[in-house]
């Protein structure tokens, strides 16, 4: 197996666990050298993983890992790890925006300090995101912008029970949509991947019922679609909203029990996805 993504520097926000982590993983594999940005330094008393943990399994992977602490709602933060990724590792040819807040619950009963947080790390990171990693992308040989954001569907439905939370959602599949065409010129890839059914991370088992967390497949699936994506060329492939599955189906893989959490349990579709 080719190492496609070798010696390249990945920066991955909210990469302290789940899927986050999953792509780091995935990446270290080939030998890249990934950025570990997210606000998680130390332990959290009920949620697994820090920047500091995944940078070991990182480096056992086989990659090179450089954690930073960073909070993507504060640009000094985000301007100060880019400045030192590039320092350490003399450029970034890959941005995943992953970090990502969630709040579901309709407008009547959404706390407006909630709003500004799901909109503050969903929407407006990625943008200041890409736009701190715009300089270094375009001197990139193959450089990917990789937003894990919604396909852009204008149905009610989407909108109706948790109005706040898909327009921050939608607002980071916006910036795929703006900056797939802005950036074209340049040969910068900018696209959204989202999964057909829900994954099993600390968001999903927080905020859903058990019988979903268990419905849902692991984060491996979301990892192995991104590499699909990143280790691809950057000037044919841009302005897309991935699905999962789909992409892996359409690039040879049949068989998808290896993601399941529990193969007894029929999956569970996500939010956003039609079917």
């Amino acid at each position: 197996m080719s190492a496609k993504l070798k010696d390249k520097v990945i920066l991955i926000t909210g990469a302290s666990r789940g899927i986050g982590r999953a792509i780091a993983l995935r990446c270290a594999q080939d030998g890249a050298k990934v950025v570990l940005a997210a606000k998680t330094a130390e332990q959290h008393p009920s949620l697994e993983g820090t920047i500091h943990t995944v940078a070991k399994e990182v480096e056992n992977a086989g990659g090179v890992a450089l954690p930073i602490q960073v909070d993507v709602r504060q640009d000094d933060m985000v301007q100060a790890a880019v400045a030192k990724a590039v320092e350490t590792f003399g450029g970034i040819d890959i941005l995943v925006n992953n970090a990502s807040a969630i709040y579901l619950a309709p407008t009547s009963k959404m706390p407006m300090k909630r709003y500004d947080l799901i909109n503050s790390v969903n929407a407006r990171a990625t943008f200041l995101c890409s736009q701190t990693c715009l300089p270094h992308l375009v001197k990139a040989k193959n450089p990917h912008i990789l937003n894990l954001s919604p396909p852009l569907n204008l149905k009610p439905k989407w909108f109706k029970d948790y109005l706040a939370y898909t327009m921050s959602k939608y607002g980071m599949s916006m910036c795929t949509l703006g900056m797939s065409e802005e950036f074209k010129p340049a040969g910068i890839a900018v696209n959204s991947l989202w999964p057909k059914t829900t994954i099993a991370t600390a968001a999903v088992e927080v905020n859903f019922p058990k019988e979903v967390y268990q419905a849902s497949r692991k984060p491996s699936i979301m990892a192995d679609a991104a590499y699909e994506i990143l280790s691809s060329d950057s000037k044919t492939l841009t302005g897309n909203f991935f699905i999962d599955e789909e992409l892996l189906r359409s690039r040879g893989v049949s068989d998808f029990s290896v993601y399941a959490l529990n193969p007894s349990m029929p999956l569970f579709p996500d939010v956003y996805v039609d079917g």
